[in-house]
């Protein structure tokens, strides 16, 4: 087997970190997998213990919430490899119970929105044949959970990826101004985010459709359930059925293991192998 280029964003830890050791565990040799983090001391830790364990990961620094950061990181991967196999885009803001809503939605949004946006336009286009493009989202992102005098806000057969990126950013406006759920909003921040992220990848797929099928490319979101995660932890009271992040890791990469040809949730949320519907 030929060897890889496989990307993990927001690595450093939780799934990121297990989704960045399985792939150095199952890759073909010769592969590179970049372990890319915000803060450069902790991407270094991550490796560290890594290397420890014998897997060999390439730290990328990398703040999904700056334009230039972004562009810088693939750039380089064109220069050092011509393209990318697989991306998997997992930066994550964390949200808290400890402090309002309305004063964590603006980090959210650029983080996991903007942030998804960010990606979408500077590495899809650098996938190889049979490339994987993968937003780790969340179940919580079908228009099942949002009111449905909003769904046209998110169809992903009109909108563009700036439309979305305008809804969210009219979106952190009303959560700020104590508004949101007069105009429909679900109460809790997380849900709409994951909603526009993987309404975000529906249009990239859309887009890129095509292409796709002419090339065996994949585009697709994907549920990892529940994982015992220090993200995780406050806000659930029982965690006794959550996944740890290695076996959650397997399973997403189940995903990006697929031989060319074989059926994929192309332009889907998927979890535990089984679409979720988008309506």
């Amino acid at each position: 087997m030929m060897a890889k280029i496989a990307l993990v964003t927001g690595a450093n830890q939780g799934l990121g970190y297990a989704m960045v050791a399985r792939l150095c565990q199952e890759l073909p040799a010769g592969s590179t997998v970049y372990l890319a983090a915000r803060d450069p001391a902790r991407g270094e830790a991550a490796v560290a213990r890594l290397r420890e364990e014998g897997l060999q990961p390439t730290l990328a620094q990398l703040d999904v919430t700056d334009d230039a950061s972004v562009q810088a990181l693939a750039e380089t991967v064109a220069r050092r490899h011509g393209g990318i196999d697989i991306v998997l885009s997992n930066a994550a803001a964390r949200i808290v119970k400890v402090l309002p809503q309305a004063a964590q939605v603006r980090t959210l949004i650029d983080t996991n929105n903007h942030g998804t946006y960010r990606m979408i336009r500077a590495f899809v286009p650098l996938l190889r044949d049979g490339g994987r493009f993968l937003v780790v989202a969340s179940a919580f992102g079908s228009l099942r959970k949002l009111d449905p005098r909003l769904h046209h806000l998110f169809d992903p057969a009109t909108r563009s990826l700036e439309d979305i990126e305008r809804v969210m950013e009219e979106y952190a406006e009303l959560v700020e101004r104590g508004e949101a759920e007069a105009h429909h909003w679900p109460a809790w921040i997380n849900i709409p985010s994951k909603i526009a992220q993987v309404a975000s990848m529906k249009v990239a797929a859309r887009q890129r459709k095509d292409e796709a099928a002419r090339r065996g490319l994949l585009i697709a979101a994907v549920c990892p359930g529940l994982v015992d995660t220090e993200a995780s932890r406050p806000w659930f009271d029982d965690m006794s059925s959550a996944q740890s992040p290695m076996d959650a890791a397997k399973d997403v990469l189940w995903i990006c293991t697929q031989p060319a040809g074989s059926p994929d949730p192309y332009g889907e949320l998927e979890q535990h192998r089984q679409i979720i519907p988008w309506m």
